[in-house]
């Protein structure tokens, strides 16, 4: 969504079903979908390998997927972006958080930029009363009580993602403004 946001018509590929995706879908395997006649790609692959939220012996039985995906992004000599979790193999990334983009709530993640350049990112704000991707300070665990929104609700409001969504799917977005902020960049160096 950040990158319609910021001007690009949007296509996706997954190898899963993603019946919620807003834009034209493909369901394939990325590393093997023809990537001819696009002006710029994004690629996120799964971070299970690299996230501390999966313990040691977990992430040693997912396979390192960013490799491989550079390698097939480097041979289409256009500009991208491969997004990841902070711990993750990216080269010549930088570090966004939903601070930076005006959102309340920290979910940090690396983007590694090929083929265009972000010299100058916004400040982090103060961290202090933020909520942290993962933590659900007095939400309730079955539903709304008392005005309080249910952790998907608490997702989609802290990402501003407006779409029928479910939690598990939030849980794993990348929030559109980082990729709005990115994506103005990017059509910059498309167009220049």
């Amino acid at each position: 969504m950040g990158y319609h946001c910021a001007g690009f018509e949007v296509e996706g590929v997954d190898i899963e079903p993603q019946p919620h995706y807003p834009f034209k879908f493909y369901q394939s395997d990325a590393l093997e979908f023809p990537l001819e006649g696009y002006d710029a790609y994004h690629a996120s692959p799964p971070c299970q390998k690299f996230t501390s939220c999966v313990n040691p012996l977990g992430r040693a039985m997912h396979l390192d997927l960013i490799t491989p995906t550079r390698q097939s992004l480097t041979l289409i000599r256009k500009p991208f972006v491969i997004e990841n979790v902070p711990g993750s193999p990216l080269e010549n990334y930088i570090e966004i958080d939903g601070t930076m983009v005006g959102l309340n709530t920290i979910k940090n993640r690396w983007f590694e930029l090929h083929g265009f350049e972000i010299l100058l990112l916004p400040t982090k704000w103060n961290a202090r009363g933020k909520v942290k991707a993962g933590e659900f300070a007095g939400i309730m665990r079955h539903g709304k009580n008392s005005g309080e929104l249910t952790k998907r609700e608490h997702l989609a409001t802290a990402y501003k993602i407006d779409w029928g969504m479910n939690r598990h799917e939030l849980r794993e977005a990348i929030p559109p403004a980082y990729t709005e902020y990115i994506g103005k960049y990017l059509m910059e160096a498309i167009k220049g």
